[in-house]
C-alpha cells in the first residue's frame, strides 16, 4: 500500500507540539512534545507525554515511547489506554513485541467513569498480557476489586478483549437453591466454533442430587438455522432422566420452507423438577414442509405427542399421533366482479395404541362479496365437501369397534349481511356495524363417526360465530341450518385510542342430537357472547370476552386481560371464570383462575418483578415467582425465587432460589 507521511507543527499556548499522521495499514495519530522520525528505519521516538489514537478510536497516553513501523513494536512508561468508551487500562511500563503486548503492574476496568461513586469493578495484576492473534487478555497474580474493595484473588485469569465478538471460555457461574435438591451451582462453558456456530455446555452441581449436564447448540447457515438444547442426569435412585428440544428451520427457496421439531423428555415430571417446564401440556415432535404461492398454500406435517398432563374427567383431547397431515388451499383470481373460488384438500392420519384412522377431505367453495346501495355489504357462499375415512380398530360413537371405510357428502352455503355506519367527529370517529349470517348445512344423523378425531369439542365465543365452522377441527360437522347475528361498535381518535364492543348470538333451526351445556350452544337460541376492549396506546390495554346464559343473562364464562403501565413499571392481570355442568341439571366445580404480574423501577438501576397464578377453584396459589434486579453499565445481578405448588405423580412442588452476577464490557455480559 502506498505510504504517505504528513508532518505538521502547531503551537499551543507557546509550547511546541508536533503531530505525525502515518497512512499505513494501521493509520494512527501521534501527538507528543517532541517526535523524531527515522526515514530509513521507519521508526518513531517520542519524548515526554505522548498521545496515540488508532483508526478505531482507541487512545493511548504514555511517556518516552518508541514505535516501529505500523506499531509492531512499542515501548514506554506511565501507560494509560482507552480501549472503548469505558474500557481502560493503565500500567507503569508497557512493551510490545509483534502481536504480544505486556503491561507491568497494570490495572484493567470496563467501568471507567461509569459511576459517580467510582469504578464499579477493576482488576489489578502484576502482569497483563494481550495477544493480538488470540485476542486474549491474560492476567497474572490478579485481584478483582468492587468499588475499591478486594473480592477475589486468582493466580491466573484470562478473558477476550473488548473487540472480540465470540470467544470460547467459562461464563459467569450462577447459583440456585431448592428445598428438594439442595444448592445448585451452574458452571457454563461457551464453545465458539465460528461466527455462525456455537454452543454452551453447563455442568450443574447439586448438593442433594447427582450432577446435571446441559447443552445448547446454535448453528446458522445462509438458508437455515438449527437450535438444540437438552439435559441429562443419572439421579440417586439410579434413573436416567433427560430432555431434548430441537427446532430447525430450513429455507428451500423463496416459496418453500421445512421445519423439523423435537420435544421429548424421559418422563412426565422431569421438566418440572429440574426447572425446564413452561406450562406446556404436551410435547410435540415432528416435521413440517410449507409451500407458498401467490394464491396458494400447502403444508404437510407429522406430529408425535408425549402427554405431560394427568388424566382427569374434564380432559378432552384427540388421542394418538398425527401421521401425516397435509393441508392445501388454492384461491383463484376473481372469476367475475369480486367472486372467487377456494379449493381445499386435507389428508389426516391418526394412530396410536393399535387404533388408527385416515381421512381425506376435498372441498370447493365459491364466495361472492358485494357492496350495494347505502353501503350494505352482502356476501354469498356455497361449498361442497366430500369425506372418506378408513378406520382400523377404531371405537365409534355407538361403542362399536370398527374397521373399514366410511364416507359422507357435505354441501353447505351461507348468506351474510353487514352495514358499517361511520360517524366522524372532531375528536372521535364512531363505527357501528350490525351483522347477520344465515348458514345451511346438510343435516346428518351423527356429527361425527368415531370417538377419536381432530376435534376436541365445541365452545361458543365471539371468535367462533360468523365463521365457516364453529367447531374446532374438521371431523365434527355443524349439522343443519343456523343463523349468527350481532352488532359491533367501535370508536377511535387521532391519538390512537380505541374502544370496541360486540354482542352476538347464534340460533339453531335444526334440533341437535346432543347438546353440551358447557359449550354455550342450545337447541334454538344459544348463549350470548361478546367482548369489550380499550387501548390508549400508552399505558392501558384492557380486553375482556364473556358469555351470558340465554335464559336469564347470568354469567357463564368470562376472561379478561389487563396491561397497565410501561415497560419498567407495569401491572399485568389475567382472569378466567367458567361455569361447568355435569349435565343440563347438575353443576360441577367452576374453572376459576387468576394470573398476574407486577414490575416497578425503584431507581434507574434497581427494579422488582413478581408473577403468580392463583387457582381460585381449589384455593391454591399454584405458582409464584419474583426477583430483584440491578442493571449497571458495568455489571448486573439478580436475586429471585420460584415456588411451584403442583403435585403430579412422583413430583411435589418446591421452592427454588437463584442468584446471578456478571460483569459487562461495552454491553456484553461475561
Amino acid at each position: 500500500m502506498k505510504k504517505s507521511i504528513l508532518i505538521f507543527m502547531t503551537l499551543f499556548l507557546g509550547n511546541a507540539c508536533y503531530a505525525v499522521a502515518i497512512d499505513t495499514d494501521s493509520p494512527k495519530l501521534i501527538q507528543a512534545e517532541k517526535i523524531e522520525y527515522d526515514l530509513k528505519t521507519e521508526t518513531i521516538k517520542t519524548t515526554g507525554t505522548t498521545n496515540i489514537t488508532n483508526k478505531s478510536g482507541q487512545k493511548m497516553t504514555l511517556t518516552d515511547s518508541y514505535i516501529t513501523r505500523g506499531g509492531k513494536d512499542l515501548s514506554g512508561s506511565d501507560i494509560q489506554i482507552w480501549l472503548g468508551p469505558h474500557v481502560y487500562m493503565e500500567s507503569d511500563k508497557i512493551t510490545r513485541d509483534g502481536d504480544i503486548t505486556i503491561a507491568h503492574d497494570g490495572t484493567f476496568t470496563a467501568c471507567k467513569n461509569c459511576d459517580n461513586y467510582g469504578d464499579a469493578w477493576e482488576i489489578t495484576s502484576k502482569k497483563i498480557k494481550h495477544d493480538l492473534d488470540s485476542r486474549l487478555l491474560s492476567f497474572y497474580n490478579m485481584v478483582f476489586w468492587i468499588y475499591d474493595f478486594p473480592i477475589l484473588w486468582l493466580p491466573y485469569f484470562d478473558m477476550p478483549d473488548p473487540g472480540v465478538k465470540h470467544k470460547s471460555g467459562f461464563l459467569t457461574p450462577n447459583l440456585a437453591s431448592t428445598n428438594n435438591m439442595g444448592t445448585q451451582i451452574n458452571v457454563p462453558f461457551y464453545v465458539y466454533l465460528s461466527d455462525t456456530h456455537d454452543a454452551t455446555i453447563t455442568l450443574s452441581y447439586l448438593t442433594k442430587e447427582n450432577p446435571l449436564f446441559q447443552l445448547e447448540h446454535r448453528l446458522n447457515t445462509k438458508h437455515a438455522e438449527f437450535r438444540t438444547n437438552g439435559s441429562f442426569t443419572h439421579n440417586r435412585e439410579g434413573e436416567n432422566r433427560w430432555h431434548i428440544f430441537n427446532d430447525d428451520v430450513i429455507e428451500l427457496g423463496e416459496n418453500a420452507r421445512a421445519t423439523i421439531f423435537l420435544e421429548r423428555a424421559s418422563d412426565k415430571t422431569y421438566l418440572q423438577k429440574y426447572g425446564f417446564y413452561d406450562e406446556q401440556p404436551f410435547l410435540d415432535s415432528g416435521a413440517r414442509v410449507e409451500l407458498f404461492g401467490q394464491s396458494s398454500y400447502v403444508v404437510a406435517d407429522v406430529h408425535v405427542f408425549q402427554e405431560l398432563r394427568q388424566e382427569n374427567e374434564y380432559q378432552s383431547v384427540p388421542n394418538g399421533n398425527i401421521l401425516p397431515n397435509i393441508h392445501a388451499v388454492y384461491q383463484t383470481s376473481p372469476l367475475f366482479a369480486s367472486t372467487y373460488a377456494t379449493l381445499i384438500g386435507d389428508i389426516l392420519g391418526i394412530s396410536g395404541d393399535g387404533v388408527s384412522s385416515q381421512r381425506i377431505i376435498g372441498e370447493a367453495r365459491i364466495t361472492s362479496p358485494w357492496t350495494i346501495w347505502g353501503g350494505n355489504r352482502i356476501t354469498a357462499s356455497i361449498a361442497t365437501r366430500y369425506d372418506i375415512y378408513n378406520f382400523h380398530n377404531a371405537p365409534m360413537i355407538d361403542n362399536e369397534i370398527y374397521s373399514g371405510l366410511k364416507n359422507r357428502f357435505l354441501p353447505s352455503g351461507y348468506l351474510e349481511w353487514g352495514l358499517p355506519l361511520f360517524r366522524p367527529g372532531e375528536s372521535w370517529t364512531h363505527v357501528i356495524e350490525p351483522r347477520a349470517r344465515l348458514t345451511t348445512m346438510r343435516h346428518i344423523h351423527d356429527s361425527q363417526f368415531a370417538m377419536d378425531n381432530d376435534s376436541a369439542g365445541a365452545l361458543l365465543s365471539d371468535a367462533t360465530i360468523f365463521s365457516n365452522n364453529r367447531f374446532s377441527g374438521l371431523d365434527l360437522w355443524e349439522n343443519g341450518t343456523f343463523a349468527d347475528y350481532g352488532v359491533r361498535w367501535a370508536a377511535f381518535d387521532s391519538d390512537g385510542q380505541s374502544i370496541e364492543t360486540f354482542i352476538g348470538q347464534t340460533y339453531d333451526f335444526t334440533r341437535r342430537e346432543d347438546t353440551d351445556r358447557n359449550s354455550g350452544f342450545h337447541n334454538g337460541q344459544s348463549d350470548y357472547v361478546g367482548r369489550i376492549g380499550y387501548n390508549n396506546m400508552k399505558w392501558l390495554n384492557l380486553y375482556t370476552r364473556f358469555r351470558l346464559a340465554q335464559e336469564n343473562l347470568s354469567l357463564q364464562h368470562i376472561e379478561t386481560n389487563l396491561v397497565l403501565g410501561t415497560s419498567r413499571n407495569f401491572l399485568n392481570m389475567g382472569h378466567i371464570w367458567s361455569q361447568q355442568f355435569y349435565d343440563n341439571q347438575m353443576l360441577a366445580e367452576s374453572i376459576h383462575e387468576f394470573a398476574g404480574g407486577v414490575g416497578f423501577a425503584i431507581t434507574d438501576r434497581w427494579s422488582v418483578r413478581w408473577n403468580a397464578i392463583y387457582n381460585a377453584t381449589n384455593n391454591i396459589l399454584q405458582q409464584h415467582n419474583g426477583a430483584i434486579y440491578y442493571e449497571h453499565p458495568c455489571y448486573y445481578l439478580s436475586l429471585g425465587y420460584r415456588r411451584d405448588n403442583a403435585e403430579k405423580e412422583d413430583y411435589r412442588g418446591y421452592t427454588s432460589l437463584q442468584f446471578r452476577f456478571g460483569i459487562s464490557v461495552d454491553g456484553k455480559h461475561y
